[in-house]
């Protein structure tokens, strides 16, 4: 591919996340970019065709257990809100935290 990645192109990027850079930066950035394309493009010359598609290399396995209701550790509704420092019927009260706009 050999994009070729200059200062102008790093800046038009810039402009279009809204990211304010330097001059300097811009310099480092296009550097920075076409190496990176440079090993992409590497990547893309390699043989994989007879390779299985990997998603897991860990080996690891997730520990699942029941979805069970364990009534002897339940609050009840007045054990649930007794330390609460509002509460209005039973329920917890806080401030709100959505403005209405």
């Amino acid at each position: 591919m050999n994009a070729q990645v200059d200062s102008s192109l790093v800046k038009h990027m810039a402009q279009l996340a809204q990211i304010p850079i330097t001059e300097a930066e811009e310099s480092e950035l296009a550097v920075a970019f076409a190496s990176t394309l440079a090993v992409v493009d590497e990547l893309k010359e390699v043989e994989v065709n007879q390779v299985e598609p990997t998603h897991q290399v860990t080996g690891l396995e997730n520990v699942l257990r029941s979805d069970e209701v364990e009534e002897n550790r339940m609050f009840s509704q007045q054990e649930a809100v007794a330390n609460a420092s509002q509460t209005h019927q039973g329920y917890f009260v806080v401030e709100r935290v959505i403005d209405a706009e």
